[in-house]
Formats: C-alpha cells, sequence, structure tokens
C-alpha cells in the first residue's frame, strides 16, 4: 500500500513537471534597448519602434553595418538589408495612409529596412513582413515601397535614435542618427482629406445628433476651402433637424461662407440675423470681421447698433471707433475713442490711449 501511494506520487509530481514549458526564460535587459517614438500629424499618429544599439568605439558604416545587401548567414535572404537598429524588426506603423518622400504607402505596420550605399546615398525600405527577427527572412517580394535618400553628417551619437527633428501642419521629417551620420526621410500627410473624411463618418454616428458638432464641423470645412461642405453643414445646424436652431456662431459662420462664395447680399442678409442673437463681444467680433472683409459701411451699422443695444457699454463704443476710423471719419472715431476709454477699466485704458493717438494723427487703427 505504501509503495504504490509513492508510485502514485511520483507520477503525479513527474505530470507537474512536464506542463511546465521547459523554454521558460528569465526577464532580463536587453544589450540594445527598445525604443519607440510617435509624432502625430494632424489627426495622423507616425510610429517607429526599435532596438538601440551603441556604437562603443566601433566603427560603424561599412563595417558594423555593411554597405548594401548581404548574405547574413542565417536565415532565408540571401541580400539582407540593415535592420535599422538592433534585435528584432524596426517598424515603423502609420495610423493613416501618407506619402514618404513622395510616394504613396497605406496605412499599417511595416518593417523598416536600410541599405547604405558608399557614396553617401541610402535605400529606406517599407517591408510588409513587420515580424520577422531582423533582416535575416528579408524578401524583396514582400516591400512594400523603397525610396532613395541622401545622408547627412552630424555630430557624434552614441547610441542609435530615431526621432522626428522637424514637422508643419501637414508632414514631418523621421530620421535615423547614429554615430556621425543621419538618415532622414520626409513623410507627408493628407490632412484635410482624412479629416474631413473622418467627420463626415462621425456625423453619421452618434456625434451628428448634437448641434455643436455640425458647427465645429462647418467650421472646419470653411478654413480648409470647402464651401460648399461647409455651408451644408452649417444649414444643418440652422434648420430641418430636431437639434436645428439658429445661433450667433451658426448664422454668424453662414454670413462668412456666403461672403466667401461672392453672395454678398445674402451674406449681409444673415448678418442682421446673427447680430440679434450676439453679446457685446460676439457682435464686435462680427463688426470686425466685416471691416476686414471690406464691408466697412455694414460694420458701421453693426457696430453703432452694438452700442445702442448693449447700454454704450466700452467694448461697443471701442468697436465702433474702429470701424469710423475704417471708414475715414476720425473725427467721429476720436469721439468714440474717447467715450470707450472714459468707461474702460484701467488695465486696458494703455492700449486704448495708443490707439487714441493714432487717430489725431490720422491713421487707421485697424
Amino acid at each position: 500500500m505504501k509503495q504504490t501511494k509513492l508510485i502514485g506520487t511520483f507520477f503525479v509530481s513527474a505530470i507537474m513537471l512536464l506542463s511546465i514549458p521547459m523554454n521558460a526564460q528569465l526577464k532580463t535587459p536587453e544589450a540594445s534597448q527598445r525604443a519607440q517614438v510617435t509624432q502625430r500629424v494632424g489627426i495622423t499618429d507616425i510610429t517607429i519602434d526599435y532596438g538601440r544599439p551603441s556604437v562603443k568605439e566601433r566603427e560603424v558604416w561599412g563595417k558594423l553595418v555593411p554597405y548594401g545587401y548581404n548574405n547574413l548567414g542565417f536565415g532565408t535572404s540571401t541580400a539582407a538589408p540593415w535592420r535599422a537598429g538592433a534585435n528584432q524588426n524596426t517598424t515603423i506603423n502609420f495610423s493613416h495612409d501618407v506619402k514618404i518622400e513622395g510616394k504613396d504607402i497605406k496605412a499599417g505596420l511595416y518593417g523598416l529596412h536600410i541599405a547604405l550605399k558608399k557614396g553617401g546615398e541610402a535605400t529606406i525600405i517599407f517591408s510588409k513582413n513587420s515580424s520577422s527577427w531582423g533582416s535575416y527572412f528579408y524578401n524583396e517580394k514582400e516591400d512594400a515601397l523603397r525610396v532613395d535618400v541622401q545622408t547627412k553628417e552630424t555630430g557624434h551619437t552614441e547610441t542609435l535614435l530615431f526621432l522626428f527633428p522637424s514637422f508643419d501642419a501637414t508632414s514631418t521629417i523621421a530620421a535615423l542618427r547614429w554615430e556621425k551620420k543621419e538618415i532622414p526621410f520626409k513623410i507627408e500627410v493628407a490632412v484635410d482629406a482624412i479629416v474631413m473624411k473622418g467627420i463626415k463618418d462621425d456625423l453619421r454616428s452618434n456625434a451628428g445628433f448634437t448641434q455643436s458638432n455640425w458647427d465645429n464641423a462647418a467650421n472646419y470645412a470653411f478654413n480648409s476651402g470647402d464651401l460648399d461642405q461647409a455651408l451644408d453643414w452649417v444649414n444643418t445646424s440652422i434648420s430641418g433637424n430636431f437639434f436645428s436652431k439658429e445661433t450667433f456662431g451658426n448664422l454668424s459662420l453662414k454670413s462668412r461662407i456666403l461672403a466667401k462664395q461672392g453672395k454678398t447680399a445674402e451674406a449681409m442678409a444673415i448678418v442682421d440675423k446673427a447680430v440679434t442673437k450676439g453679446n457685446v463681444s460676439q457682435v464686435f467680433q462680427l463688426g470686425n470681421g466685416l471691416i476686414g472683409q471690406g464691408q466697412k459701411e455694414k460694420a458701421l451699422e453693426v457696430l453703432k447698433s452694438n452700442v445702442k443695444n448693449n447700454n454704450g457699454v466700452w467694448p461697443s463704443n471701442y468697436g465702433l471707433a474702429k470701424a469710423y476710423s475704417a471708414t475715414g471719419d476720425y473725427k467721429n472715431a476720436i469721439k468714440s475713442m474717447n467715450t470707450a476709454m472714459s468707461k474702460a477699466p484701467e488695465r486696458f485704458k494703455g492700449r486704448l490711449s495708443g490707439e487714441l493717438e493714432k487717430l489725431k494723427k490720422g491713421e487707421d487703427i485697424n
């Protein structure tokens, strides 16, 4: 009985031992630490994930990183580019379609490789294979895109670094820096097209049940130059739906859209409606906008009504001074400015005083 029990215990212990993964490994730091860097352009995220080797007084270019395409002695590739980092695949991810050095590439995750040339040029390779180890299994048939770039000499960078050294509203430069070399490539994003598509999709979902979202959509379309779409969206905000109503915001926006379309008479009729729904600051801004559009007489009319409808508070008189100034009536501009200064808080009087002096010299304050 005792022997049977001992055998049973041994059998259970053996089963437990076999159930433990024999290839389990301890977690220890990698010699070339993993890093990730992200840059947003518009609403598009560009993310590079890579290993960071260090120079360690080694000869890098042409030695540690061989030129061109090479048989690395392992894997299936006999003509492998550099892995653009250390250890597993360097990857780059685009959340939307972009252009690399002027060439299209779809949204998604790509393996990032570089083939360096002796003359200072480099080929950046974006592979559809993003999961293989390094470049050992690189296959040219899996390329999504190749672009040629010119490398640059730079200050010493001991540990390999990817960064985005410059960007603007629609593009960025991604660059690899290591040792004394920089390998940059330009990424361009069709921001307006991406945002407009996203807005159209959003307005067909829960977001479309909120009036302010239609106003924001119309504002974006107006600023991006799509006037017809802006007018359509602002009209939805104004009327025809359960959430629609006339507000100063949507009426003043509609007036600007119409004015931009050259429909001046329609635009000014909408201005008259907007004035009745705005507070003193809003009407002040509306009048300023009219001055900017060259509608000086309409601005004068609107800013006179602002004084009348708001008991002559100082911002309304200041706005009227700007309107008189725009029409060249400096006498009345000075009079309105003096009224504004007599009512304005002390912290504003310095600025108003400076503009008053300009008016006295016959200089426009707009």
